[in-house]
């Protein structure tokens, strides 16, 4: 029996991190591109880096709202994959690329009409809102291509496909990275354009990307094998069923992209410096927060397949063993992130007013880093990734909405208080929601099955 046991958890183990490591390489690399992005253009001009921040935001919680969308595609679909049946899964597919798709457009349509009025959300500097609106120009063509890739890899990810997002990722960073570097400072006889040559490198390199996984969906993929006709077929109640699990996802993934959206719009009303040091703070922040992100992913599609196997036995020991794994990872990821801050911050040609005020934002996150890397895979992976959403959207809406965002305004303009302090009351949810969650998925009652049959 007991050998038994020690080979089924080293299946588990084995099963956790061929997932867990490619996401988290996939998140590192994806998120890079905006790094890459910051690094250059804060070498250029800090008046871009500002800019192009501000437009950072309204990519973030329309990235939030994909990843809503993909995850609930994950969580319904691990689901029928676990009782291995894939013709759900393409109806499933087909109602997430419709959602993706209208809200990419919705999107597109807003900044085209109101770019200046969407700039003064998050500044009243004019310059930085010229260099903002400068870059909007183009990168809102990237927004079409970035849903279908992400509607198409969330589908691959439910069949326990990982691989082909982490090599994606290379590809799209090189070929922004070396865009980025001929057109933001004019290389090699290319024109010096600035924000403008970093929205180009980034719009290429989605378009590539996009391009690469639509070919390997039809070509390569063997284990959902959808097609295009897949996508022209509409199932209303499996379309119910996907609405049920991703409507609340969508209203916490939006709630968290504005709550990180109004981070930038309250510190970049405080100070003209707090924009640059939140940018360059937050954009490290992201990639090393990909080991939880990565976590929570990886949790979601494990717990969802075992669920769909209708093992609730195992569905258990699964989460006692990934809550001591989140604390592991937290603790190592909150420690990296400490010793990281200074060579990435040397790599900025930033004042020392802003680099010292990144610096002490970074101080704050490493603590939050390892907290968020408990909460956020059990809400996110074991508990949502278990059928339970509507319990992470009430927990999110009371924690953001009645606590962080009043809290934080009243700091910021009642009370004048230092912009350091403020993004200590931005991310106090990461630390007091680690409480609820843990009652939850050790008292709790989240494991629902979703599937039908």
């Amino acid at each position: 029996m007991k050998q038994g046991n020690k080979t089924e958890k080293i299946q588990f183990y084995q099963m956790f991190f061929r997932m867990y490591v490619v996401l988290v390489l996939q998140n590192v690399i994806s998120l890079s591109v905006n790094l890459a992005d910051n690094i250059m253009l804060g070498a250029y001009s800090e008046t871009a880096l500002s800019g192009v921040a501000a437009v950072n935001q309204i990519q973030f919680i329309f990235q939030q709202l994909l990843t809503a969308i993909g995850e609930g595609t994950v969580i319904l679909s691990s689901q029928y994959w676990g009782k291995g049946q894939t013709e759900p899964m393409k109806k499933i597919a087909s109602a997430a690329m419709r959602l993706s798709l209208f809200f990419s457009i919705i999107l597109f349509i807003l900044v085209s009409i109101f770019p200046e009025e969407v700039m003064g959300l998050f500044t009243s500097d004019a310059e930085i809102i010229h260099q903002g609106t400068e870059y909007l120009a183009m990168i809102r063509f990237t927004y079409v291509f970035f849903a279908v890739s992400m509607t198409l890899l969330a589908a691959m990810r439910s069949v326990e496909t990982v691989n082909i997002a982490f090599y994606l990722s290379v590809v799209t960073l090189l070929i922004n990275c070396c865009i980025n570097y001929l057109l933001i400072y004019g290389k090699f006889g290319a024109p010096r354009l600035g924000v403008t040559g970093a929205a180009i490198g980034t719009l290429t390199a989605r378009v590539v990307e996009c391009g690469a996984v639509i070919y390997y969906v039809w070509k390569k993929d063997t284990k959902l094998k959808i097609r295009l006709r897949d996508y022209l077929k509409t199932d209303r109640t499996l379309f119910g069923d996907y609405m049920k699990v991703t409507l609340p996802m969508l209203v916490v993934q939006g709630l968290w992209g504005v709550n990180t959206a109004l981070q930038t719009a309250i510190l970049g009303h405080m100070t003209a410096i707090a924009i640059a040091a939140n940018s360059v703070a937050s954009t490290l922040f992201m990639v090393v927060k990909s080991t939880a992100s990565g976590a929570a992913s990886t949790a979601s599609v494990i717990i969802g397949k075992a669920i769909g196997m209708g093992d609730m036995d195992r569905v258990k020991a699964y989460s006692r063993r990934l809550q001591k794994m989140f604390l592991v990872i937290g603790i190592l990821s909150g420690i990296f992130l400490f010793f990281i801050r200074i060579p990435v911050l040397g790599l900025y040609d930033l004042s020392q007013e802003t680099r010292e005020m990144a610096d002490t934002f970074l101080l704050i996150l490493s603590v939050v880093c390892v907290t968020m890397s408990y909460q956020m895979p059990v809400n996110n992976g074991i508990i949502r990734g278990g059928g339970s959403a509507v319990f992470v959207v009430k927990m999110d809406l009371i924690s953001i909405w009645l606590i962080v965002i009043p809290l934080s305004f009243f700091m910021a303009f009642v009370v004048k208080a230092a912009p350091a302090a403020v993004v200590c009351c931005l991310n106090a949810d990461q630390v007091f929601k680690c409480i609820p969650a843990f009652i939850k998925v050790n008292f709790g009652h989240w494991a629902r099955k979703l599937t039908r049959g």
